[in-house]
């Protein structure tokens, strides 16, 4: 059983339809450890020991966020700059997460064509995530390719739901280890194998 943490950061939750229920199935699935970064740090003050600890503990590493700016919220982009240290996570002697695999799982109001050469974004999603990727790399883990919900500023309470449910059953796969890894690092998204 592969052991999961989610690493959830979205400043201001109570405005968001979808990221609350997806957050609140995933606090809820058992075997997978969930942290909402906003909750646990407001003051912005991170325990980077803790967060070590916590990823030394873990084999897959997954970065749950909103798209902001075609990037993280800052919580999360601080979270990185502070826990993966020179010499730990990078670096000639920082080998502590060798092996891992992450990937992030995020949601965004435009929908997949939004996100495409010739859509409002002119890049895809994943172009947008490559500093994420070479992070993963730099840090000697396997990058897995993003899970997106997109679209959610059309998504209605079925809609929210059909994908809730897809995105705990990808966790639930990865939990009990019933994807290849290897096979679907090769892919554009993870939504591909579901």
């Amino acid at each position: 059983m592969a052991r999961i943490l989610v690493l959830f950061a979205h400043p201001a939750l109570e405005k968001s339809r979808v990221n609350v229920q997806i957050a609140r199935a995933v606090r809820e699935l058992d075997g997978i450890t969930f942290s909402d970064l906003y909750e646990q740090y407001p003051d912005f003050f991170i325990d980077v020991a803790a967060e070590q600890r916590l990823l030394t503990e873990h084999d897959i590493i997954v970065w749950q966020h909103p798209m902001y700016w075609y990037s993280c919220p800052p919580l999360l982009k601080q979270w990185i700059d502070l826990v993966l240290a020179h010499n730990w996570a990078y670096g000639s002697k920082g080998y502590a997460l060798a092996g891992k695999y992450l990937f992030n799982a995020v949601t965004t109001g435009g929908g997949e064509a939004a996100y495409s050469q010739t859509g409002l974004n002119r890049y895809s999603l994943r172009q947008y995530l490559i500093p994420f990727e070479q992070t993963a790399r730099l840090c000697r883990m396997t990058y897995l390719p993003p899970y997106a919900m997109q679209g959610t500023h059309r998504m209605d309470s079925s809609d929210i739901e059909k994908e809730t449910s897809r995105y705990v059953g990808l966790l639930k796969d990865l939990r009990d280890e019933r994807l290849d890894l290897d096979a679907a690092a090769k892919q554009e998204l993870f939504n591909h194998l579901r």
